[in-house]
């Protein structure tokens, strides 16, 4: 369909143009198409253009912000006399908002708020949340500016604090539903390798005295502090990662949880979410027989860290007996051991790294050098400075193991100590209950631990989990629930671009949004898209945001 202008030739030899919408019909008989006029404005220097104007515009309306600009120019309604106004980060919420549409995680959430007839819009807040803990992480008081003022996000030009705590309680009533959703939807369409699930603990501690909590606190209490921060409250949480680091599910506990009784409620929470033939691997805080037999039910196996000091008969064996190591990477040697016979055999590899050990040792010999310096100045010391001394370097975390105490109160360097730390440098030994795996598997499953470990250093340091504000239950497990669907999108990001989050970061927020203003309406573009950021885009099989997101005609 267009517009077609004819002209005619008049007696007096004046030539007359005719306007007129018409649009092509094939004629079977002539072999071409012919034009049919659909509606005649009439003669050109008569024609009312604001009829064709807005003709022009209701067509816009179904176009793409470039084309509608593109009629608004030939319409004349559109001015280059623009002023520039403002501008707003929007790459890193674009490609944040694409991701999560992609992975299905907003028509998730609106599935399973349909039924609630919430007069705010959930699913938007939620998102918001998650992207500030991954852009720029702050309180949900600082959001209300940082949506507003700072970031362009889609459908969602402000909020207020009290509906982002709304969002956050609404959330904690789904997140079952929504953690078993969001796995499967992720799984399907990453195609997820998920027979080695990666578990692990941290502590994350909070910027409040302890005398200041309630009495009934029954969450944030004081133990022992992963983040070296003894003196504050704090919880527990463990993470639950793919081999390919992909973190499937968060919880949290309080702070005095032992990590050997976690084992069976997380056992317990995955039953349900028929994940097949599942190998746990964990590390050596959660090698208990008891956790080991759990791990087992419903056809599971595991791959842990044993503590090679912990006096069981079983590991005395395995490290006891000889055989040569196999070689199967740089500075990764392995031996597999078999200690006892049918049922009751338990499978181990000793690992060894010859680099590792040349660094332990190196550093025992700094350590001992240091601690003879301070036996020698005991001679110097006084009766009472000596004993105080004396206990000062018996209790040395460092110093202690390696002294011995004579009958006559003199300290000494154990040298039976020394040789025996010897033995264990740069080895670590691993037991698993699957014979399927190759010794070899075994190894390289347990030496992917280190995913977990970096997705607890972005948890904490990139997306600052930590401190935490929050003071009631419910809203400190909704902060760790936002944090761990923030880690996901990460996490996603980082395999796809082979790239650290921080650097696609910060080259996605260099897009800006302008704001332009005229006498005739506004504008909202974006500057143009880098090569590098374009390749971003690509490798994670997104859309860039268009060059025009909108246009404001003013009436």
């Amino acid at each position: 369909m267009y517009i077609r202008r004819v002209t005619r030739k008049n007696k007096d030899g004046t030539t007359v143009a005719y306007l007129q919408l018409a649009h092509n019909e094939w004629d079977p008989k002539a072999k071409y198409a012919k034009a049919k006029v659909i509606y005649s404005f009439g003669r050109e220097d008569e024609v009312d253009r604001a009829v064709l104007e807005r003709l022009a515009k209701s067509i816009s309306r179904f176009l793409s912000p470039e084309q509608a600009w593109e009629v608004e120019k030939l319409t004349g309604e559109a001015s280059d006399d623009f002023q520039f106004q403002s501008c707003k980060h929007l790459g890193g919420v674009w490609l944040l908002d694409q991701l999560w549409r992609q992975l299905g995680l907003g028509e998730i959430l609106h599935s399973l708020f349909a039924s609630r007839h919430h007069q705010i819009p959930l699913e938007r807040l939620i998102f918001a949340m998650v992207a500030n803990r991954a852009l720029h992480p702050s309180s949900k008081l600082a959001m209300e500016e940082w949506v507003e003022k700072d970031v362009y996000i889609p459908h969602l030009p402000e909020v207020a604090s009290h509906q982002l705590y709304r969002a956050m309680d609404e959330l904690l009533i789904v997140q079952s539903d929504l953690e078993r959703q969001v796995f499967h939807a992720v799984a399907d369409l990453l195609n997820l390798e998920v027979d080695l699930l990666y578990f692990d603990t941290t502590s994350s501690y909070f910027e409040v005295d302890p005398s200041e909590t309630p009495e009934e606190e029954s969450l944030r209490k004081q133990g022992f502090s992963k983040d070296k921060r003894p003196d504050l409250v704090q919880i527990v949480i463990g993470l639950a990662v793919t081999r390919e680091g992909v973190p499937i599910r968060a919880w949290v506990w309080p702070s005095n949880t032992m990590d050997m009784t976690v084992i069976k409620q997380v056992k317990q929470d995955l039953i349900g979410w028929k994940l097949g033939r599942v190998i746990s691997v964990m590390d050596r805080g959660f090698s208990s027989e008891e956790n080991l037999r759990t791990l087992q039910q419903a056809g599971g196996h595991y791959i842990v860290g044993e503590k090679m000091r912990s006096g069981k008969a079983s590991v005395e064996e395995a490290l006891s007996r000889r055989g040569r190591y196999q070689q199967i990477r740089e500075n990764l040697h392995i031996k597999e051991i078999t200690v006892g016979d049918g049922e009751a055999r338990q499978r181990y590899v000793l690992v060894y790294n010859p680099s590792e050990a040349e660094r332990q040792r190196k550093e025992r010999e700094t350590l001992l050098e240091s601690l003879k310096e301070e036996l020698e100045g005991f001679r110097q010391l006084p009766n009472e400075a000596h004993h105080k001394a004396t206990c000062r370097l018996r209790s040395h975390p460092s110093y202690g193991k390696y002294l011995r105490q004579l009958k006559d109160g003199t300290l000494r360097i154990d040298k039976q100590a020394v040789r025996d730390a010897e033995k264990y440098d740069g080895k670590y030994l691993i037991r698993t209950s699957d014979d399927t795996l190759s010794a070899e598997d075994v190894a390289l499953g347990y030496k992917q631990l280190v995913d977990i470990e970096q997705a607890f250093r972005t948890l904490k340091s990139t997306l600052e989990l930590r401190p935490m504000y929050h003071r009631l239950e419910d809203r400190i497990r909704a902060h760790v629930l936002l944090s761990w669907l923030a880690l996901l999108l990460v996490r996603i990001v980082e395999i796809r671009t082979h790239e650290s989050w921080p650097k696609v970061r910060d080259e996605c927020e260099r897009l800006m949004l302008g704001h332009f203003s005229s006498k005739n309406g506004d504008l909202d573009q974006r500057t143009e898209l880098t090569t590098k950021q374009a390749q971003f885009f690509a490798a994670l099989g997104l859309e860039p945001p268009p060059k025009i997101l909108g246009i404001h005609p003013r009436t």
